[in-house]
């Protein structure tokens, strides 16, 4: 049992999250200055920002507590609490003025998931959850789609930066999928797409190259949503894998057998 209460670390999380959201819709309609850390990798002087205000505002209520973050990464104190955070999912669609990019903050205790919350933007929507007492999105209570069949399904996958193997392997499963579903969405923010499919709007998600800032918010959402949780092999994920497959429970095995059907390496 965790010695401080869940409540408190929720509603220190939701002021961070809100606290960082008003900052990136506030930029929203300023000029945008973007450093490429890669190829097509974007940082802005608003994840740093973000990224400032959320620590400020966690470290002001815990600051013992261990942080790892995608601008600043880790910062370790010894504690058993461990913030991950990414301040701004999907810069890219900001720095463009696109929808969608999230704030997105996961509580992981003893390296278990114990609390979430993701700030969808531009039209801002709060999902949070906290570990065996359920997932929400604006106070109530979500849960995932009861789509039973694959063909049926409308799914969503992402593709990391680097146009490597990996991508080479997602492009081949996009086409697949593409073909055998009712489509597949290629949005930009892997912590939105994972809420979309807990609230039940998507029936499923896969993505290579994530970071665990990328989902370790999410992946608790999407379990107290009640959603299947593996890495594309089918083993249990974790957030330091470098792939995910999140679906409702009615089509999770049905993906995993074509998956392994259209893979080689698996």
């Amino acid at each position: 049992m965790s010695p401080i209460k869940n409540d408190d670390l929720l509603n220190v999380a939701v002021e961070a999250g809100l606290a960082a959201s008003n900052i990136i819709m506030e930029a929203l309609g300023e000029p945008r200055i973007a450093d490429h850390k890669g190829k097509t990798d974007l940082v802005t002087v608003t994840d740093h920002l973000s990224e400032n205000t959320i620590k400020s505002i966690i470290r002001s209520s815990f600051p013992d507590h261990n942080f790892l973050a995608e601008e600043s990464g880790q910062d370790s104190t010894g504690s058993e609490y461990t913030w991950i955070v990414d301040p701004l999912d999907g810069t890219t669609n900001f720095v463009h003025g696109y929808p969608s990019f999230a704030v997105s903050i996961g509580l992981f205790y003893k390296n278990e998931p114990l609390v979430a919350v993701v700030v969808e933007m531009p039209h801002t929507k709060l999902y949070s959850a906290v570990k065996s007492e359920g997932a929400w999105c604006e106070g109530r209570p979500i849960s995932c789609s009861e789509t039973f069949s694959v063909e049926k399904s409308l799914l969503i996958t992402g593709f990391g930066y680097e146009h490597g193997d990996l991508w080479e392997q997602n492009m081949t499963l996009f086409k697949h999928f593409t073909n055998t579903t009712q489509g597949v969405r290629r949005l930009g923010a892997a912590a939105v797409d994972i809420c979309h499919v807990a609230s039940g709007h998507a029936d499923g998600f896969w993505e290579y190259d994530l970071k665990p800032w990328d989902t370790a918010a999410g992946i608790l959402i999407a379990k107290e949503a009640g959603c299947v949780i593996s890495n594309m092999a089918g083993n249990p994920c974790s957030i330091y894998d470098n792939n995910i497959l999140i679906t409702n429970p009615y089509i999770h095995e049905k993906l995993l057998n074509e998956i392994k059907s259209i893979r080689t390496d698996l």
